[in-house]
């Protein structure tokens, strides 16, 4: 069987009632070049939804999988990597299992799609009343996209024009990454390594895959003024918080440095096995080889995860690394440019003055590497 050109990846956690009518939505798909398959993606989930699923499967005639784990709280990044890992296509198409595809979403990824670029946009959000009015026969018609409210539609216009300038301006963090609608290729996504599964809880998953997708020179590019899902109404989530800054995982979000390739993501990556750097030129290689081993067989890596300044010494950071690690032997006097540029600072002394950036004795430079990666 040839492998499809589209892997849809869907999302799920106990609303089989929503995943039906999802996957309804996706059969009524028409037109897509090359075919598609189906991976739907769930956290854990102990009431019906598998034998929704299984049903869903010997209905269609393209390939569908599930695959889940024991749930232990909301591990949304873990969900869609191990979806990814369970697919085969060179395009993935990540989706909610409480939204709506018009019938020709998919289609629209596939045709559109490019490397190094993320198709990427938000969802038409439908009230109670709608939702619960949405039946199989509109979905097969595809009459429910005339439900949608006109103060969505006008929102979603207005989200569509401000991500094109702030792709135009260069906006650092945005236009965002809502994973009820992202279409990016596989090579891409393999690239960052995928979600970062340290986010367990609420929020801000997308947020981190968006800014490391940003260091490896992939571009974000809106879809709404093209195609978009439809939110189904669902009670609201209590373990999502009232605001976005009160999440559990906005302080880890906001950390000091971030590798382009996450540590903890489609593959499992050890601190001792990032890629190190040693830039400029150690006064006394005895010392770092007695502190640092591990950099005398990674001293030249073309795109290093670690950049480490040993002082005394010449040179200073280049910045081509994802973090930068400060090494200060001897007593020696830290400069405040490179204390300024470190993301972790490794030395027996004192800072010569107060900084919040993390320090640790020369004894624990591996747990340096883990504070910054």
């Amino acid at each position: 069987m040839a492998v499809p050109q589209i892997a849809l990846l869907v999302s799920s956690y106990e609303r089989p009632g929503h995943l039906q009518r999802c996957l309804l939505s996706i059969a009524c798909q028409r037109d897509v070049p090359g075919g598609f398959e189906v991976v739907v993606t769930d956290d854990g989930s102990t009431d019906e939804t598998e034998q929704v699923v299984r049903d869903f499967a010997r209905s269609v005639d393209f390939q569908v999988q599930f695959v889940t784990h024991l749930h232990n709280g909301f591990q949304l990044a873990r969900c869609r990597n191990n979806g990814v890992k369970a697919s085969q296509a060179p395009y993935l198409l990540f989706l909610d299992g409480d939204c709506l595809l018009p019938s020709d979403h998919v289609s629209w990824h596939v045709r559109q799609r490019r490397r190094h670029v993320v198709s990427a946009g938000d969802c038409c959000r439908l009230d109670q009343v709608t939702s619960e009015q949405i039946n199989d026969s509109k979905i097969r018609d595809g009459s429910f996209v005339n439900t949608a409210p006109r103060a969505e539609l006008r929102r979603m216009a207005r989200q569509h024009r401000k991500a094109v300038l702030y792709n135009l301006i260069r906006h650092a963090t945005k236009p965002k990454l809502i994973g009820n609608n992202i279409g990016i290729a596989r090579e891409d996504y393999e690239r960052v390594n995928g979600y970062d599964e340290r986010f367990v809880g609420w929020g801000c998953e997308d947020d981190d895959l968006r800014l490391r997708l940003r260091q490896a020179g992939i571009r974000i590019q809106s879809v709404m003024n093209r195609t978009f899902t439809y939110h189904l109404w669902h009670p609201y989530v209590p373990s999502a918080a009232l605001e976005w800054k009160a999440g559990p995982n906005v302080k880890y979000l906001q950390r000091q440095s971030r590798l382009t390739r996450c540590l903890s993501g489609m593959t499992h990556r050890k601190p001792e096995e990032l890629a190190t750097s040693l830039t400029g030129q150690p006064q006394s290689y005895g010392q770092v080889v007695e502190f640092l081993p591990q950099l005398t067989s990674q001293a030249t890596v073309d795109t290093p995860d670690i950049e480490v300044l040993v002082l005394p010494g010449t040179g200073e950071f280049t910045g081509q690394a994802d973090c930068q690690l400060l090494v200060v032997l001897d007593g020696t006097p830290i400069p405040a440019r490179q204390l300024r540029r470190a993301d972790a600072i490794v030395t027996d002394q004192l800072p010569p003055v107060p900084t919040a950036k993390p320090y640790f004795p020369l004894s624990q430079f591996q747990e340096a590497v883990r504070a910054v990666a």
